[in-house]
C-alpha cells in the first residue's frame, strides 16, 4: 500500500510538471506571436512596439522556469497563472491594434490607451512579489524583470503626447455642427495620417470596419455609422466606387458567393468584380477600364496592385482576356453586368482640356466680364475634380490667378482666392502657389477683402501651411495678425477658418510667439465664453499648444483665463472638460501660482468629479493635476 501511495504521488508530481511546462510554453508562444505582428496602426504604433519589447524581456525568466528541476511551488504557480492571463490580455490588445479598423482606433484612441494601462496593471500584479529564489531564478534575470516592471509603472504615469493635429481633424470630421466636416483638405490629410489612401489599405480597412459593424451591439451605433461614412469619403478621394459597409448583409453574402464563381483572373483587382472592358496599364497589370480610370483621375500615378510608378498613362485593351471572359460567360450561362458606354469619353476629355486652356487665357483678358467668367469657371472646375487641379496648374493657371488677387473688383478677387484655395488641395500645387508669390497677396486679401474672400483666404493659408516651409513663410510675412483679427471680429465661418489656420501655424515654434504678440489670447478667451459659437474645443486646442511655450505661460495665466478654464471643468461637455483640464495641468506643472488661482475658483471639487465621471483621458489628466497639487508647497 505504501508503495502504491508513493507511485501515486510520483504521478501527481509528473502531471504537475507537465502542466507547468505547458503553461510556460503557451506564454512563450504568446510572446512569439505578438512579436510577429508588423502592421500596428500608426496611432498606437509607439505604445505597441514598447509593449512588445517589454514582453520579450520575459523570455529569459520563462526559460529559467522551464529548466527548473523541482516542482514549481503553489505560490509561484498562482503568479504564473496571473502572468498568463496578463499576456492573453496583451495579445488581444496588440492583435486589435494590428488588424483593427484604423479609423476606429484613432477615434477611440483614449479608450485604447486605457486598455494599455489595464494590461500594465495586470502584468505588474503578476510580477510583483514573484518568488524568484524559490524558482531558482538568477540575479541577472531577476533584475531584468524588475526593471521591466518599473518601466511599465513609468509608462502608465507618462503624460501621453497625442498627435494634436490628428485629434483636431478627427474632432472636425465627426462634428455634426461644424460645416468643415466635409472639407476635402482635412479628409485628404486624415487619409494620409491614417495610411488609408491606397487600394490595399482601403480594402483592408473595409474588412476591419465590417467586423466592427458585426459587433455593433457593443459599440455606439452612431459612431459606427460615422466611421463607415468617413471610410466612404476616403474611398471617394482614392477614386474607388463607394459601397457602404452597412449594406444588407444577405445581399453582401449573395454578391460574395456570386463573385466566388468567377475565376480570380477575370476579376478587377480594384473593384473585385468581373471585367467587361479589361485594359492593360504600363506595368502589365490588367484592370477594368472604369476602375483604373477613376484611380488615374484621382491624381494617382502608380499601379494599384504593384505600387510601381507608371511610366505612362495609356490604357491598352486586353482583347485576349476579354475573349476568354466572354467564352467563360457563354459556357457558364453567366450574364456580364451592363456598363454605360464609354463612347464620347475621349472627346469629352478633349473638350474639358480645351475649356481649361481657354479659361486660363481669358484670365488675362482686358475685358472685366470675360475675366470674371473665366475665374468663375476655373473656380468651379478646380472644385469638382482633383485631376482638374493638375490640368489647370499645367495649363499655367496659377500665375494669372495670383495676379487677380490684386484686382480692384472685389468679386473677381473673391473668386480668384477661392480658386487658389481649391488648387492648393493638390500637394504639388501647394509649393507652386507659394513659389509664385501668392502668400503675401493672400494675406493682403485677408486684410482688405470681402467677408467670403477673407474666410477663403484663411482657409487657403491653412491649406498651404500644411507644408512646413509655408508655415514659416506665413509667419515671416506677418500673416498671423490678420488671422487673429478674423478670429476676433470675423463671421462664424471666418472664425472657424481662422482658428483652424492658427492652430496649424502654431505647430511652428516661432509662430506661437507671433500669435501671442498679435493678441490671440483675448480672442480665444472670447471663444471660451461665447458658447453659441460652438468653438470651445478649437480654442482649448490652441491654448494647449501655446501653453507648452514659456512665453505662453504668462499670457495664458491671466486670472480671467484661469477662471474661464475652471468654469469649463464645471459646466463644459466631457470633451471640453478634458481639454480644459489638460491646459490647467500644462500651466500648473510649470508654475504653482496658476494652481493656487484655479483652487480659488473651486477647481478641486470639479477635478474630483472628473476623476469619477470624465472621459478616460480627462480622468488621467485630473488625477495628475490633483497629485501635482498635493506636492506643491502652500497647497493643502
Amino acid at each position: 500500500m505504501e508503495g502504491e501511495a508513493e507511485k501515486g504521488n510520483t504521478s501527481i508530481s509528473m502531471e504537475g510538471e507537465r502542466s507547468e511546462s505547458v503553461l510556460v510554453r503557451e506564454m512563450m508562444e504568446v510572446i512569439e506571436t505578438v512579436g510577429a505582428f508588423t502592421s500596428f496602426r500608426r496611432t498606437q504604433r509607439k505604445e505597441c512596439l514598447s509593449l512588445v519589447r517589454r514582453l520579450r524581456l520575459l523570455i529569459p525568466l520563462l526559460e529559467e522556469i522551464r529548466e527548473f528541476d523541482s516542482s514549481v511551488p503553489a505560490r509561484a504557480l498562482n503568479h504564473l497563472a496571473g502572468l498568463k492571463k496578463a499576456l492573453a490580455s496583451a495579445k488581444k490588445l496588440l492583435k486589435s491594434c494590428n488588424y483593427g479598423s484604423k479609423i476606429y482606433l484613432a477615434f477611440e484612441s483614449e479608450a485604447v490607451v486605457s486598455r494599455f494601462h489595464a494590461v500594465y496593471d495586470k502584468l505588474n500584479e503578476a510580477l510583483d512579489h514573484m518568488p524568484y529564489e524559490e524558482l531558482g531564478i538568477s540575479e541577472e534575470v531577476k533584475e531584468q524583470v524588475e526593471l521591466m516592471s518599473v518601466q511599465l509603472k513609468r509608462a502608465k504615469r507618462r503624460t501621453d503626447t497625442l498627435d494634436i493635429e490628428l485629434a483636431m481633424d478627427m474632432m472636425i470630421v465627426f462634428s455634426k455642427t461644424d460645416d468643415r466636416n466635409a472639407d476635402i483638405a482635412i479628409i485628404e490629410r486624415l487619409a494620409k495620417k491614417l495610411d488609408l489612401y491606397t487600394v490595399q489599405d482601403l480594402e483592408a480597412e473595409t474588412i476591419a470596419v465590417r467586423k466592427l459593424v458585426k459587433n455593433r451591439s457593443s459599440h455606439n451605433a452612431e459612431s459606427t455609422q460615422q466611421i463607415a461614412d468617413l471610410l466612404g469619403k476616403f474611398k471617394q478621394i482614392a477614386g474607388l466606387q463607394e459601397n457602404s459597409v452597412l449594406d444588407d448583409p444577405l445581399a453582401r453574402r449573395l454578391e460574395k458567393c456570386r463573385s466566388l464563381l468567377v475565376p480570380h483572373e477575370f476579376l478587377c483587382p480594384i473593384s473585385l468584380e468581373i471585367m467587361t472592358d479589361p485594359v492593360i496599364v504600363a506595368t502589365g497589370q490588367t484592370y477594368e477600364r472604369e476602375s483604373i480610370q477613376k484611380w488615374l483621375d484621382s491624381n494617382h500615378r502608380t499601379c494599384p496592385k504593384t505600387g510601381q510608378t507608371l511610366s505612362h498613362l495609356l490604357l491598352a485593351p486586353n482583347y485576349a482576356l476579354r475573349n476568354l471572359i466572354l467564352q467563360w460567360c457563354e459556357k457558364n450561362n453567366f450574364e456580364l453586368p451592363k456598363k454605360d458606354s464609354n463612347v464620347g469619353s475621349e472627346s469629352s476629355c478633349t473638350a474639358l482640356i480645351e475649356e481649361i486652356y481657354s479659361s486660363v487665357q481669358n484670365l488675362s483678358s482686358c475685358q472685366v466680364d470675360i475675366q470674371r467668367e473665366a475665374v468663375v469657371t476655373i473656380r468651379m472646375l478646380s472644385k469638382e475634380n482633383p485631376d482638374n487641379r493638375t490640368l489647370i496648374a499645367n495649363a499655367g493657371g496659377i500665375p494669372p490667378l495670383i495676379q487677380l488677387l490684386s484686382y480692384p473688383n472685389s468679386s473677381v478677387q473673391e473668386h480668384a482666392v477661392t480658386a487658389l484655395l481649391n488648387l492648393s488641395l493638390d500637394e504639388a500645387n501647394k509649393r507652386l502657389i507659394a513659389r509664385e508669390g501668392a502668400i503675401p497677396k493672400i494675406i493682403e486679401v485677408l486684410h482688405n477683402g470681402t467677408d467670403e474672400a477673407r474666410e477663403n483666404s484663411a482657409a487657403a493659408l491653412f491649406s498651404l501651411s500644411m507644408l512646413h516651409e509655408n508655415k514659416v513663410m506665413v509667419g515671416c510675412l506677418n500673416g498671423i495678425p490678420p488671422l487673429v483679427d478674423l478670429l476676433q471680429n470675423g463671421t462664424t465661418r471666418g472664425k472657424k477658418d481662422a482658428a483652424t489656420a492658427l492652430f496649424n501655424l502654431s505647430l511652428n515654434q516661432a509662430n506661437k510667439s507671433r500669435a501671442i504678440k498679435a493678441g490671440i489670447i483675448p480672442a480665444l478667451l472670447h471663444l471660451l465664453k461665447d458658447k453659441n459659437l460652438g468653438m470651445i474645443d478649437e480654442a482649448l486646442s490652441i491654448l494647449l499648444l501655446l501653453a507648452s511655450q514659456t512665453e505662453g505661460h504668462s499670457a495664458i495665466g491671466h486670472i480671467s483665463v484661469i477662471e474661464a478654464l475652471v468654469g469649463i471643468t464645471r459646466d463644459g461637455t466631457p470633451k471640453n472638460k478634458e481639454c480644459a483640464t489638460a491646459v490647467l495641468l500644462e500651466l500648473g506643472s510649470k508654475n504653482s501660482s496658476f494652481i493656487l488661482a484655479a483652487l480659488q475658483y473651486g477647481v478641486y471639487d470639479h477635478l474630483i468629479e472628473i476623476t469619477k465621471c470624465g472621459t478616460n483621458r480627462a480622468q488621467r489628466k485630473a488625477k495628475s493635476l490633483l497629485q501635482h497639487m498635493s506636492k506643491c508647497e502652500h497647497i493643502p
